[in-house]
C-alpha cells in the first residue's frame, strides 16, 4: 500500500501552500503549524514533510524552531527540507527532531559535499529533492533551473546509496490538476528498488489510487487535504 505522508509548508511559521512554488500564490491555511501537525497525527497518520519555504528563499534554514514544536508535541516521523546548505543546517534539523532531511538544491550545487553527508549520516536519513520543470532539476525555492537532467541526477545519487528520492513536478504543484504518474512510471521502471514520493497535483482520493494502482511507493499531498477534497475515512493507512 501507498505510504501517505501529508505536508506542511511553512512561511512566517504558518502553514501555507503556493501554487507552482510561485510565492506570490501563498495561501495560509492554518496558522498554528503544532496544531496541524496535531491534528494530522489524531487522523492516523505517522509521517509528515516539512518544508521550510523561508529557509529555500533564505539558503539556510529558517523554521528549526517550528520544526522542534511539532517534534516534541506529537510523535510524527518528520522528514525537513528547504534551505540546508550547510552541515550547521543538517545538524540544525536533526536537533531539532527530524528524522530524515531533503537535500534540494546542494544536491546539484555541490554533490561532493553530499556524498560526504550520506557515508556521515547514512543514506535512510538522507531524501534527495529532485525538483522537476521542463525536465531540468530546479534549485533556489524552484526559481532557478539547473542544467541537471532528472534521470543521470538520479542515476548519480543512487550509485552514492540514495534511496528516498521526492519527486515533485512544479507544473502540477499546488494545480489540484493531478499527479505526473507518467513520470513516476519511467522513474520505478529504470530504478525499481527506489522509495519513490510523489508530489505535486493530487487533488483527490483517486489520484492517490492510481498511483498506488502503478505501484508508487509513496505521496506527499497538502493542498488537496486543506481543500477538503480528501475523504480520509476512505484512505487505507
Amino acid at each position: 500500500m501507498i505510504e501517505l505522508i501529508p505536508a506542511i509548508d511553512l512561511i512566517e511559521g504558518k502553514c501555507v501552500r503556493l501554487t507552482k512554488g510561485e510565492y506570490d500564490s501563498k495561501k495560509i491555511y492554518n496558522e498554528d503549524p503544532v496544531a496541524q501537525a496535531k491534528e494530522f497525527e489524531s487522523l492516523g497518520f505517522k509521517r509528515l514533510h516539512m518544508v521550510d519555504l523561508d529557509g529555500a528563499k533564505s539558503k539556510h534554514i529558517v523554521n528549526d524552531a517550528v520544526l522542534k514544536a511539532v517534534t516534541e508535541a506529537t510523535g510524527l516521523v518528520v522528514d525537513f527540507g528547504g534551505g540546508i546548505k550547510t552541515e550547521e543546517d543538517i545538524e540544525k534539523a536533526f536537533a531539532a527532531g527530524a528524522t530524515m532531511v531533503t537535500l534540494g538544491s546542494v544536491a546539484v550545487t555541490n554533490p561532493d559535499l553530499c556524498e560526504k553527508w550520506i557515508k556521515k549520516y547514512g543514506a535512510e536519513k538522507i531524501i534527495l529533492g529532485a525538483d522537476v520543470r521542463n525536465g531540468k532539476i530546479s534549485i533556489n525555492g524552484w526559481k532557478e533551473d539547473s542544467d541537471e537532467d532528472l534521470v543521470p541526477f538520479l542515476k548519480k545519487y543512487i550509485a552514492m546509496g540514495v534511496k528516498n528520492v521526492l519527486c515533485t513536478e512544479i507544473s502540477k504543484d499546488g494545480t489540484l490538476a493531478g499527479p505526473a504518474i507518467e513520470l513516476y512510471e519511467r522513474i520505478m521502471a529504470e530504478y525499481p528498488g527506489l522509495h519513490l514520493i510523489a508530489s505535486g497535483g493530487v487533488s483527490c482520493n483517486k489520484d492517490i489510487e492510481d498511483l498506488n494502482a502503478k505501484n508508487i511507493p509513496a505521496v506527499v499531498f497538502g493542498k488537496a487535504y486543506y481543500e477538503g477534497r480528501i475523504r480520509i475515512d476512505e484512505l487505507t493507512m
